[in-house]
């Protein structure tokens, strides 16, 4: 029977389809809670050749472990892959695939974080909890009175169009590849024009060498006042100093992020007795207008299933010698 090394493997949700899908497709398990690192890829991997993991951080050093070890597919559960030194898995022979899920999730997501910030929900919510029941301060705004524009116009950043199409909202789009369904709802426009016209700012675009950092201090001078910024995508599209820079001087009118820069390590485990690494999330979430949450918007019933279920099928193909769809690298 073939095996496959599983990394990370959450017993209060995963479990039971890990258990499910292997048995429905034949395969033997090698099971660790925990990230992979140096200490424990040799004996999880133990007679695998594909390893299943998330969003932790393949290095180099990793990826030459798990050569050492008879690793050939790596599969991230997960549909972004920055995490995965790709150029390394390239120079050990390590094949590398990723398990989309349905746009649903994020999309909705991301409509709920926009309207969170336009209703400045983070306010209404802290004054609930110590009754305070004042309205001075917590005036919203109404979606259908304001431009949204929508960078990437993927399959999410489509769902999330299609979304706000309901609100009555002006839509503008940015993507490298125009897309005939956007244009039902919105209109392609330049990013310079998107900076200038939108007064809400969504991002669904993969992390590439050309986008990172692409709201930064010169982007940020050529939006609107008061701007509110969603990021459900990849945290280093944005310029973390830059961001709290414009927080702080009032550029940025609000901001709700499910994810931030330098996040490995810190998302999905417990830190509440820990002083945090990383100093910018631990500004960001005390600002007033800035939402939080720890890169989950795509975490729902569906998702989960469906990521074991895809993941496991990659491993699947790329031993039998088969065409494989997940395969990216």
């Amino acid at each position: 029977m073939k095996k496959v090394a599983v990394f990370n493997l959450r017993e209060f949700d995963e479990a039971e389809w890990f258990e499910k899908y292997a048995g429905d497709l034949g395969l033997e398990l090698s099971t660790c809670p925990d990230a992979p690192d140096m200490d424990n890829i040799a004996s999880v991997t133990e007679g695998c050749e594909c390893a299943d993991i998330i969003t932790s951080q393949i290095t180099r050093e990793l990826m030459a472990e798990f050569a050492r070890n008879g690793i050939r597919y790596i599969t991230t559960r997960t549909i972004g892959y920055d995490h995965v030194d790709l150029e390394a898995a390239r120079e050990f022979g390590i094949h590398v695939g990723n398990a989309p899920y349905g746009p649903n999730g994020v999309a909705d997501y991301t409509v709920m974080l926009i309207l969170m910030s336009i209703r400045k929900m983070k306010r209404i919510l802290e004054r609930t909890n110590i009754q305070d029941y004042t309205l001075e301060g917590i005036q919203g705004r109404e979606l259908k009175d304001l431009t949204v524009g929508v960078i990437g116009t993927g399959r999410i950043g489509r769902t999330v169009i299609s979304n706000l199409s309901g609100f009555g909202c002006r839509i503008l789009a940015y993507d490298l590849y125009e897309n005939e369904e956007v244009k039902r709802y919105g209109q392609y426009v330049s990013l310079e024009e998107l900076w200038r016209e939108a007064d809400v700012i969504t991002m669904h675009t993969p992390l590439t060498e050309e986008n990172f950092h692409l709201v930064n201090e010169k982007t940020l001078s050529q939006m609107k006042d008061g701007v509110v910024i969603v990021n459900t995508a990849r945290g280093a599209l944005i310029d973390s100093e830059a961001l709290i820079a414009g927080i702080e001087n009032g550029k940025i009118g609000a901001a709700a992020l499910d994810v931030v820069e330098n996040e490995f390590g810190l998302y999905y485990y417990d830190h509440k007795s820990d002083v945090l690494s990383n100093r910018e999330l631990a500004i960001l979430r005390g600002f007033p207008n800035v939402t939080v949450s720890h890169h989950m918007a795509f975490y729902t019933d569906n998702y989960t299933k469906t990521v074991v279920r895809d993941s496991l099928s990659s491993c699947k193909l790329f031993m039998e010698g088969k065409k494989n769809p997940w395969e990216v690298c």
